[in-house]
C-alpha cells in the first residue's frame, strides 16, 4: 500500500487558512489532520467546531480529526455532522473505549485510537480488531514542532506485530517530528499514514514536500 500523508493543520498560517486549505486541495495529500485540544487533557488549546465547520466547507480531502480532549465521546454526533472520515480518540481519555468506538462506527465514521508516548501498545490487545487506525504520538501531545521520540520506531514494530497476529485491518499512523530523516524510518518500520505539520506547512514548497513523503515505500 502506498504511504498516506495527512498534513496537520495545527502548523498552518491561521491568518490565511483559506489559502492553506486550497494548497492541500491541490496537493497529493490524502487526508487533512485536525488536532482539537481542550487545555485539560493536553496543556494547550487549539481550535474547536467553528474552525472545523469552516474547514469542512472548503476542504476536498477526507478529514482526519484527532481529539486531544477529555471525554471525546461527547462530540461524536457533532463530528459526524461535519462529514469527518475519521474520529480519533485517546485511549487515555476514554474510560469506556469499546463503547466509544462502537458509537463512532454507528455515526458513520472510521474509528481511530491514539496512544501517548508512554502508553504501551499492549493496552490495545482486546480492542485492536475493532479499530480502523491506531495513531502513535511520537512527541508528547499538545504542541507542534517537537523533537521526535526515538522509541517510536520500536513501538511501531510492536504494533505492526500485534495487528498482524490479531488479523486486524487497522492502519498505523504516526504524529510528531515527522520530517526528511524520520519519515523513511517510520515507513520502513510499518507506518501507513504520516502526519506532518511544520515540515509541510513551513516548507518553501509544501506540495513538493507532500509528494516526497508520499513517495516513501517500505
Amino acid at each position: 500500500m502506498a504511504t498516506l500523508v495527512s498534513p496537520s493543520l495545527l502548523a498552518a498560517d491561521f491568518l490565511h487558512l483559506d489559502r492553506e486549505i486550497q494548497m492541500i486541495n491541490r496537493s497529493d495529500a490524502d487526508w487533512l489532520h485536525l488536532d482539537v485540544m481542550d487545555g485539560m487533557f493536553v496543556p494547550n488549546i487549539s481550535f474547536g467546531f467553528p474552525v472545523l465547520e469552516a474547514v469542512a466547507k472548503v476542504c476536498q480531502k477526507p478529514l482526519d480529526v484527532h481529539f486531544m480532549i477529555e471525554r471525546p465521546e461527547r462530540y461524536i454526533k457533532q463530528t459526524a455532522k461535519l462529514g469527518a472520515m475519521m474520529m480519533n480518540v485517546h485511549q487515555e481519555a476514554s474510560v469506556h473505549l469499546h463503547r466509544t468506538i462502537q458509537e463512532i462506527h454507528d455515526a458513520g465514521m472510521k474509528a481511530g485510537v491514539t496512544l501517548n508516548p508512554s502508553t504501551p501498545v499492549s493496552t490495545l490487545e482486546d480492542i485492536i480488531g475493532d479499530v480502523d487506525m491506531v495513531l502513535l504520538m511520537s512527541v508528547n501531545p499538545g504542541f507542534g514542532g517537537q523533537k521526535f521520540i526515538e522509541n517510536t520506531i520500536k513501538k511501531v514494530q510492536r504494533l505492526r506485530r500485534l495487528i498482524t497476529e490479531s488479523g486486524s485491518q487497522a492502519l498505523i499512523e504516526v504524529d510528531g517530528g515527522v520530517q526528511a530523516e524520520t519519515a523513511p524510518r517510520l515507513v520502513a518500520a510499518g507506518v501507513d499514514v504520516l502526519v506532518s505539520g511544520s515540515y509541510v506547512f513551513k516548507a518553501a514548497e509544501p506540495e513538493a514536500t507532500i509528494r516526497e513523503l508520499k513517495s516513501l515505500t517500505p
